[in-house]
């Protein structure tokens, strides 16, 4: 194995554009940004291509959903990168700021409640591309799960989004079966015969509409749950849900761009958002998420000069 010949100053430039060495050489992989999981045939193959001809082959993929090309000599990065943005694609995905999104499949999963795709690609053109000069205290992660089974653990993240389905219950269509068939579907408990919606056990997840025989329960109301300040890594911790089920994309879509903007603000260079959020307080953190406040101040957040080496090292 050669040993590593470049500058270090020349290796953390070319790591913010995504290119991470490979340890005990000149060559480095180029991490490339699928958006919310999901690419092209054309881009499969164009990435095939830049691995055989850039690069050692071989392909790895990341457990955030970034596909990285291996072996890449460190004169050829630029080459790599005009390759594959004939494709579309962009390297990147490490540094201080907003990290590429994590989607599960919900949109075309049999329990996936929401448009998973469409609303990781609308938070990754909007706070990934939107906010890529905004330094942040450390890494920012952002998951996007279709359903409460939490494929791609949203609770884990610095801000996590997973679907919901309210059952609409129409209780005077309960018949009071002896055998409930919703109660089949779905863990929730009969009372006297008639069904009863236990707030503390249901978790939205919509396995009960359209259930009932009867009709007692025949749609329910789209909605996104939201946690914040979870970890994964050397100290994990889940996050915690803010306690409204939002009903609105629009909403959704303010609540993670005040969390950023309050993770700028308020948040200390190094320190990951659960290290922000607990010493702040969570309710005082909802409370902001909530208002408005810190939307009404975006330009003067983002104008500040803050953060300007960050603390992310991975």
């Amino acid at each position: 194995m050669s040993a590593l010949t470049i500058s270090p100053e020349e290796v953390k430039r070319v790591k913010a554009l995504g290119f991470l060495n490979n340890k005990g050489t000149d060559n480095f992989s180029g991490r490339i940004i699928t958006v919310n999981g999901k690419i092209t045939a054309k881009q499969q193959q164009v990435i095939a291509e830049a691995a055989e001809k850039f690069g050692n082959g071989n392909i790895t993929f990341t457990t955030r959903l970034t596909i990285e090309v291996q072996g890449i000599p460190f004169d050829k990065i630029e080459e790599f990168r005009a390759y594959v943005a004939q494709a579309g694609l962009i390297t990147g995905g490490t540094g201080s700021v907003v990290r590429p999104v994590v989607s599960c499949k919900g949109t075309t999963c049999q329990y996936g409640q929401i448009d998973t795709f469409a609303l990781s690609e609308e938070i990754h053109e909007r706070f990934y591309l939107g906010y890529h000069t905004v330094k942040l205290p450390h890494k920012f992660k952002i998951a996007v799960g279709g359903c409460p089974n939490n494929c791609v653990k949203p609770d884990l993240n610095d801000l996590g989004i997973v679907g919901q389905l309210i059952p609409n219950f129409d209780e005077d269509e309960c018949n009071g079966c002896k055998k409930c068939s919703v109660v089949t579907a779905c863990p929730m408990k009969v009372e006297d015969g008639v069904l009863e919606i236990d707030e503390e056990i249901c978790n939205h997840c919509g396995r009960c509409v359209g259930k009932c025989r009867f009709d007692a329960i025949e749609d329910g109301t789209q909605g996104y749950k939201i946690y914040i300040g979870g970890r994964w890594g050397k100290k994990v911790k889940q996050g915690r849900a803010l306690k409204k089920i939002f009903t609105s994309k629009e909403e959704v879509l303010d609540v993670v761009e005040k969390a950023i903007l309050l993770f700028r603000e308020q948040g200390r260079t190094g320190e990951r958002f659960v290290e922000t959020i607990d010493r702040l307080g969570f309710e005082n953190v909802e409370a902001q998420l909530m208002g408005s406040e810190l939307l009404e101040r975006k330009q003067e957040i983002l104008d500040a000069k803050l953060h300007l080496t960050g603390g992310a090292s991975c």
